[in-house]
């Protein structure tokens, strides 16, 4: 298994067990307290293994510093491009500050990039909330009616 597998199967896991544990189970067919806890424990397996979804590898960090790689090199070579397109000025000045000009681009663009890598880095960590959301309660749905089959009432 991947390393970076383990912290969502944890998450994973507890949100299973949080989710399941919370709710009370109550028999409605004179279960024995043996048997409830076999039917809990089964439910619980069926829940998460019925539920379960491969986690999305995104990453965690380091979105400003790509968005920055990105927009400095992007901010690069629009500049080369620019100083190319008035080739007769361009010709005529020093290699310093033609390099002076590109490295302010390139440092403007990161710049940009920077605030547009946050943002999409911000975005991916919601979208991954709401989703883990959504996989909790999917879990609770599933346990609560694996444990109504079996004869229980599941309450909050």
């Amino acid at each position: 298994m991947n390393k970076s597998i383990f912290p969502y199967m944890a998450i994973l896991l507890s949100g299973v067990c949080l989710s399941t544990t919370a709710q009370t189970v109550t028999p409605l067919k004179g279960q024995t307290p043996e048997l409830t806890q076999q039917d809990i424990a089964a439910c619980q397996a069926q829940s998460a293994n019925t539920t379960s979804a491969a986690p999305a590898e995104t990453p965690s960090a380091g979105g400003r510093a790509r968005g920055a790689a990105a927009g400095a090199a992007a901010g690069a070579v629009v500049a080369g491009a620019r100083g190319r397109q008035h080739e007769e000025v361009y010709d005529r000045v020093d290699d310093d500050t033609k390099q002076a000009y590109r490295q302010n681009q390139a440092k403007d663009a990161a710049a940009a990039g920077m605030v547009v890598g946050g943002s999409r880095q911000r975005q991916d960590r919601r979208q991954d909330r709401a989703d883990q959301a959504q996989q909790s309660a999917n879990t609770s749905s599933a346990y609560a009616a694996c444990m109504q089959q079996r004869g229980y009432q599941v309450g909050p």
